[in-house]
């Protein structure tokens, strides 16, 4: 085991900091099992992999799973959006800036962290929210996921009744290059942001065993544990 790991903040410097609000934390567990949800359906609507006996009209599974589909990603597109406005509603570290860096600071971080995740250094900078390098990925995140919001929208629409709003979003069907192009776009979508998933999950539970400042729980119950001088510095940052 390193010495970074190893090294844990001793308890009574430790200060709880309410970090992450309730929604943020909504939005993040909506977004996470809408896309797993959507994930599945879709890749059935894709592949189907069920068979029935009998007529498929008397069992409906393909109109079941595109339902399911339907609603989950109106889900998700609520959460994606709230998070969105929240950058600039919430607090210092669900803002805007948190996710592009504005500042040499947040500049330095960055390549602090990338050092980190390539073995140049023993530990990452210590951060309350997310870290410089994390922000920028996750500020694309949210790109792909409003691409996913848009050729969804756009392969819905010629499928929509007649007179239903959702035909109006056919305008996208042009602006993705076309339906079969917007379907690979989606489908490509879906598996940057599985992928994405996995990194971020070993990203969290790296950092809270680095640092031990309980990042993974803290989107359970909003709080970190960080040392002061850590929360010292980034309050000067964030005043400056």
């Amino acid at each position: 085991m390193s010495a970074a790991v190893a090294r844990p903040i001793p308890e009574s410097r430790r200060i709880r900091v309410r970090v992450w609000e309730l929604p943020v934390r909504i939005a993040h567990w909506l977004i996470v099992f809408s896309i797993l949800v959507l994930a599945a359906t879709g890749f059935y609507i894709g592949h189907p992999f069920i068979s029935v006996p009998a007529p498929a009209r008397d069992h409906f599974v393909m109109g079941t799973v595109k339902v399911i589909h339907f609603y989950t990603a109106i889900v998700f597109t609520l959460a994606v959006l709230s998070r969105i406005l929240w950058m600039f509603m919430g607090n210092r570290y669900a803002r805007w800036n948190q996710f592009v860096p504005t500042t040499r600071a947040r500049w330095r971080e960055l390549r602090e962290t990338f050092k980190f995740y390539i073995f140049v250094r023993r530990d990452p900078p210590p951060t309350v929210g997310h870290s410089a390098l994390a922000g920028v990925f996750y500020a694309g995140v949210y790109g792909i996921c409003l691409v996913m919001i848009g050729t969804g929208l756009a392969m819905y629409a010629p499928q929509a009744s007649v007179g239903s709003p959702m035909r109006w979003f056919a305008f996208l069907i042009p602006f993705f290059g076309g339906l079969p192009t917007a379907r690979l776009i989606h489908h490509i979508g879906m598996w940057l942001l599985l992928a994405f998933a996995v990194h971020h999950i070993y990203s969290a539970i790296l950092y809270s065993a680095v640092q031990h400042n309980g990042t993974v729980e803290s989107i359970v119950s909003g709080n970190k544990f960080v040392e002061p001088e850590t929360l010292a510095a980034e309050s000067e940052e964030s005043d400056a």
